[in-house]
C-alpha cells in the first residue's frame, strides 16, 4: 500500500457516518443464558454435589433448570415479575439462580440472618411474587406470611413434603415429577434486571441494588478470566461454595465456576466438619468465605482428621484479612499437607460484588514471605474493566504514596445503577460519575489499595483520625488474639479513643492482659502507627457481636461500650 492509499483509509475511518453498526445486522445481546448453555454444551460430564445427599452432571442439572423454567410459568411468573429465594447453598437454590434470570424474571435471595422486621421489609419493598424457601426457613417465613404482601406463592425446596402452615404452597420435588424439561428460553434485551441484592441494613433500613444481564455477564467473564489468569483455574478445579448464596450472589463464584467448567460443591447449612469433609473428599482446590469463617475453621478440634492436600487458594472478602489470621492459617494447612495461596479482595452488595483481589504481579514472586503478606492483605488492585481511584473531598485523587487517605471510589460495567425505589441514595452514590464507597484508603505506586477504615468506623481524636483496621490487623498479630474488633468510643477531652475489644485465644484465656496487648503494639511505634494510637483500654470478650454475614458489627459494639470512659 502506497502512501497516498494509507492516507486514503484514514479519511475513511474518520469519517464514521459511513460505516454501518454492526448492530443492525445483528443486535447481539449480552444474556446470562448464553454462558449457562456454553458450560452444559462444553462441560456435561462435570458434576454439582450437594453434601452426601446428591451427586449429578452439568447435563442433568440443565434439565431440572429447564424444569424449573416451565413450573415457574405454571405459577404465573412472567417476565419481569421477581422470584425470591430463602435457602443456604443447595443444588436448589443453584437451579433457581439459573432458571429466573433465564427466563426474564428477576432473583432476588433474601439473607435468612437478618431480623425479622427486616426480612419482612426486603420481600414487600421488592415485591416477591413467588418465593422458594429451605426447610431450615420454614418457620421464619410461616411468622411472616401474613404480613407478605404479594407473595402468591411458596415453594419449599427440600427432599420430601412435611406439614407446613404455609397457604398456597408446593414442594419443589413434587413439581419436578411432572415437570416437562422442553424448555427454549426467550431472548432478552441486555438491559432486562438480572438480580436484586439488598445490604444489610446495618446503618438503616436495607437497600435493594438491582443488576442487568449485561451486567451478569460482563461481570462473570470479566473475572473468570481473571481466576484462570492469575490463579489457572479450569474445569480441573473444584470449588466449594462457603459464601452464602443470599449474600451477594455468593461472590459470583456460582456464575463463574459454570463458565470455567469446575465441579461445584454445595455444603447447604454450613459446620466446620461439613466444610473439612468435602474438601476432603471431593478434592477441593479453591474456597472463598469472610474471616470469621476461616477462623471457625482453624478452630476446629477435629481438623487433623482430613486430607486437605488438594487446597491451594484460599479467597478471603468481606472484611480484611488480619495478618495474624493468615499467618496461622498458612501454618495450619501446610501442616495438614495444603500449599495453599491465601489473599484478600474487595466488593460490596453494590458491585455484584468483585471490585479488586491482592495478587501478586509477576516481580513480586520471589519476594519474602514477609513482603508477599503485606500484598495479600491490602485490600488489592483492580480487576479487568474497573477503574479505581483514592479522592479528596473536592474528587482530587490524593497521592500514590500508601499514606495519604481519601475515599474509595469506582466505576465498572456491572455497578448497580442505583438502589431500588431511592432516586436520592442513588444520585448521592454515583456523584460525579463516580460510586462512593464510604471506605478510606490509601493506594501505591504500584497501583494497589488498601482500604483503612469506613468513614463511619474511623476513630476521631483531637482533630486527627486513627484506623481501626491498622490497629486490628496488628493486634491479631499477637499469638493470643483469636479476634480483635476496634473501636472509637466518646472521649471528653480528645471526641473519640480507641479501645480494643478481644477474644483470646483458649489457650490464652486466663494469662492475657490488656499490658500484654500494647507491649505487643509498642514494636510497632513508631515505624507503622504512632505512640497516641495505641488504645486507651482492651477490653476481653468472649465472643464480638456479627452482623448477618460475619462481620463485626461495631453498631452494636460501640453501642455497647460507648460510655466506658464516663467512669
Amino acid at each position: 500500500m502506497n502512501t497516498k492509499e494509507r492516507i486514503k483509509g484514514k479519511e475513511r475511518i474518520k469519517n464514521v457516518e459511513k460505516f454501518t453498526s454492526a448492530q443492525e445486522y445483528y443486535p447481539y445481546q449480552l444474556q446470562y443464558k448464553a454462558l449457562l448453555e456454553y458450560a452444559i454444551r462444553t462441560f456435561p460430564t462435570e458434576e454439582i454435589v450437594y453434601r452426601d445427599e446428591l451427586r449429578y452432571s452439568y447435563a442433568e442439572f440443565y434439565e431440572r433448570v429447564k424444569k424449573l423454567a416451565n413450573i415457574l410459568e405454571t405459577l404465573g411468573v412472567e417476565k419481569g415479575d421477581v422470584v425470591g429465594t430463602v435457602d443456604w447453598n443447595t443444588h436448589w437454590h443453584m437451579e433457581v439462580y439459573n432458571a429466573v434470570p433465564c427466563l426474564g424474571a428477576i432473583l432476588h435471595p433474601v439473607n435468612p440472618r437478618l431480623s425479622r422486621g427486616h426480612i419482612e421489609y426486603i420481600i414487600n419493598h421488592a415485591e416477591d411474587k413467588v418465593l422458594f424457601v429451605g426447610e431450615d426457613f420454614v418457620p421464619i417465613i410461616e411468622d411472616l406470611q401474613d404480613k407478605l404482601k404479594h407473595v402468591k406463592s411458596y415453594v419449599i425446596m427440600a427432599k420430601k413434603e412435611f406439614d407446613t402452615e404455609l397457604k398456597n404452597v408446593y414442594f419443589y420435588e413434587d413439581l419436578m415429577k411432572d415437570a416437562k424439561s422442553d424448555y427454549e428460553f426467550p431472548d432478552l434485551s441486555e438491559d432486562t434486571v438480572f438480580s436484586i441484592g439488598y445490604t444489610s441494613g446495618t446503618t438503616g433500613l436495607p437497600k435493594g441494588a438491582w443488576f442487568t444481564h449485561r451486567m451478569a455477564v460482563l461481570h462473570t467473564l470479566s473475572w473468570s478470566t481473571f481466576y484462570a489468569s492469575h490463579f489457572g483455574i479450569n474445569r480441573n478445579d473444584v470449588i466449594l461454595h462457603i459464601v452464602p448464596m443470599y449474600h451477594v450472589h455468593s461472590w459470583g463464584y456460582p456464575f463463574m465456576a459454570l463458565v470455567l467448567g469446575e465441579k461445584q460443591v454445595f455444603p447447604g447449612r454450613l459446620t466446620p466438619d461439613i466444610i473439612w469433609k468435602l474438601i476432603d473428599r471431593e478434592k477441593v482446590t479453591h474456597i472463598a468465605m469472610v474471616p470469621t469463617v476461616l477462623r471457625m475453621m482453624l478452630d476446629f478440634q477435629e481438623i487433623e482428621k482430613y486430607d486437605a492436600s488438594s487446597l491451594r487458594l484460599i479467597l478471603i472478602g468481606g472484611s480484611p484479612l488480619p495478618k495474624g489470621l493468615l499467618e496461622e492459617a498458612k501454618n495450619k494447612l501446610n501442616e495438614l499437607g495444603a500449599d495453599v495461596e491465601i489473599l484478600s479482595g474487595y466488593g460490596m452488595t453494590e458491585t455484584f460484588p468483585n471490585i479488586t483481589r491482592a495478587v501478586l504481579k509477576k516481580h513480586m514472586e520471589n519476594w519474602s514471605w514477609e513482603d508477599k503478606v503485606e500484598v495479600y492483605t491490602k485490600t488489592g488492585i483492580p480487576g479487568i474493566l474497573v477503574d479505581i481511584r483514592v479522592v479528596d473531598e473536592e474528587m482530587n485523587d490524593v497521592p500514590k504514596d500508601g499514606k495519604t487517605m481519601g475515599e474509595l471510589v469506582y466505576r465498572a460495567p456491572w455497578i448497580t445503577p442505583g438502589y431500588l425505589k431511592n432516586q436520592e441514595k442513588s444520585d448521592e452514590a454515583w456523584r460525579g460519575g463516580w460510586w462512593h464507597t464510604g471506605d478510606m484508603a490509601v493506594w501505591d505506586e504500584e497501583g494497589y489499595i488498601k482500604i483503612q477504615d469506613r468513614d463511619k468506623d474511623v476513630v476521631k481524636s483531637g482533630g486527627e483520625w486513627i484506623s481501626s483496621l491498622i490497629l486490628e490487623e496488628l493486634i491479631s498479630t499477637h499469638p493470643g488474639v483469636a479476634e480483635v474488633c476496634v473501636i472509637g468510643v466518646p472521649h471528653k477531652k480528645w471526641q473519640e479513643r480507641p479501645v480494643a475489644i478481644v477474644v483470646p485465644r483458649v489457650e490464652y484465656k486466663e494469662r492475657l492482659t490488656e499490658e500484654s496487648i500494647v507491649e505487643h503494639l509498642m514494636q510497632f511505634v513508631p515505624d507503622k502507627i504512632p505512640k497516641w494510637w495505641l488504645p486507651d483500654k482492651v477490653v476481653f470478650v468472649d465472643e464480638i457481636p456479627k452482623t448477618s454475614v460475619g462481620k463485626f458489627d461495631k453498631k452494636v459494639v460501640r453501642e455497647k461500650f460507648k460510655g466506658l470512659f464516663e467512669t
